[in-house]
């Protein structure tokens, strides 16, 4: 099961998920904008739904259902997230003088209503309420609605209410992501859905963007360990059986520079993954993982950066110094006991993160997703004078008179 794999297989076997669901996902998408709310109660596939919007008793009702100690581990974990959001919060407005006449700035305006997507097939996940829902709520956004697939978990509903969520929906999969972006009956349309899924849930955020902004593809989970001599196997078996346990499409890969530390991780990883209570999705998880063999770190880098994984670990001898020369991750945790399970939970980070190498073009969720800028310009008399000569210059070499007129009317009336 744990075995050697070329880069390129593990690149394709990640991606090619996706385009597998496309013409389904599309006849998903269609149902939910002709039949809206019934459509949504036709294809939940666990409970008959009655309603599509959780109510005030319901999310009471999860209270009393929830142990105690965990509800206060998520109140902690929330204030631990939202201390490290508050440190990304833009100015409302900021304004510098540039030069006399000229001043220049940016407001920075919240959304107004956001959609966020937490999964709940196989597992609860208040983890991902919180992530979602707590840099929006810290970025200023007046309505955040949440869909999770039914019937939704007490433990879900707890967080979203934790986490500040004003509207909660039961719709998951592609038709949740359908219904927060064209809307129903119910679900009002959002101007932007953030939160990880399945491949379905992943493929519907990418197909909907001509509704509705979106964060980034973040897919089934994945991690990229790169790792020397000097790592621990057992350390490197616990992070790829963590992944591999989310999701039967989740992907690891051990990028390594000693054999014989891959090998005694396959060992590892087998016998972990005979006791593991989530066996059945650790051993599909691993058909879709395995190792890389590399020549030194600099080889090591150079694959991780074509990989571009969600999450990776650094586990050598000098971890910090391999940072600042990655450039392609969803999140980086250095050295050994930076485990990336601290970071799903209780660190403040984010794990809302690109995944199938789209690393390479976005950034994890941050409190920027929830706001939208306009530049600011205020020029006096004094400030058109010092720019209009340029102005007028270059709107006449365009061949917009009209322009340079709109500079010129001015300075005459001066």
């Amino acid at each position: 099961m744990w075995k050697e794999v070329g880069v390129d297989t593990w690149i394709n076997n990640r991606t090619s998920s996706l385009e597998g669901v496309r013409e389904n996902v599309t006849e998903i998408i269609g149902r939910v904008q002709k039949d809206g709310d019934t459509a949504l109660k036709a294809m939940s596939r666990h409970v008959v739904l009655e309603e599509v919007a959780v109510s005030e008793k319901e999310i009471t009702a999860a209270y009393d259902s929830v142990d105690g100690k965990i509800v206060e581990s998520l109140v902690k974990a929330e204030e631990r997230i939202r201390r490290f959001h508050e440190l990304q919060r833009p100015r409302d407005l900021w304004l510098d003088t540039i030069e006399p006449g000229i001043v220049l700035g940016v407001k920075t305006t919240p959304l107004r209503r956001v959609g966020i997507y937490v999964p709940g097939g196989r597992a609860a996940y208040p983890s991902t309420a919180l992530m979602c829902a707590v840099p929006a709520r810290v970025a200023g956004v007046r309505e955040i609605c949440a869909c999770s697939p039914p019937p939704i978990k007490p433990l879900t509903l707890v967080a979203l209410d934790i986490a500040g969520v004003t509207e909660i929906y039961n719709a998951g999969g592609a038709q949740a992501i359908a219904a927060m972006a064209v809307g129903t009956e119910t679900v009002r349309p959002v101007q932007k859905i953030v939160g990880p899924g399945n491949v379905y849930v992943t493929m519907a955020k990418m197909m909907l963007r001509d509704h509705v902004e979106i964060d980034f593809p973040a897919g089934p989970s994945e991690i990229a360990i790169i790792a020397d001599h000097t790592a621990d196997p057992d350390f490197i078996a616990a992070d790829i059986l963590a992944q591999a346990e989310h999701d039967p499409d989740a992907a690891c890969i051990l990028i390594t520079t000693d054999k014989a530390l891959a090998e005694k991780v396959g060992k590892i990883v087998a016998a972990m993954t005979e006791k593991a209570p989530r066996k059945e999705i650790i051993e599909k998880a691993l058909v879709n993982s395995g190792y890389v063999v590399v020549r030194d770190i600099d080889e090591a880098i150079r694959v991780s950066d074509r990989v571009a994984p969600e999450h990776l670990s650094i586990q050598t001898a000098d971890s910090l110094s391999i940072v600042t020369r990655v450039e392609n991750a969803g999140a980086i945790f250095v050295g050994k006991y930076s485990v990336v399970a601290s970071g799903d939970y209780a660190i403040g980070t984010n794990h809302v993160l690109p995944t199938a190498g789209y690393a390479k073009l976005y950034s994890g969720l941050d409190v920027n997703h929830f706001c939208k800028t306009a530049s600011v310009e205020m020029v006096s008399p004094e400030g058109l004078e010092a720019i209009g000569d340029i102005v007028e210059t270059i709107a006449e070499a365009e061949g917009l008179f009209a322009h340079a007129e709109s500079v010129r009317v001015r300075r005459r009336k001066h």
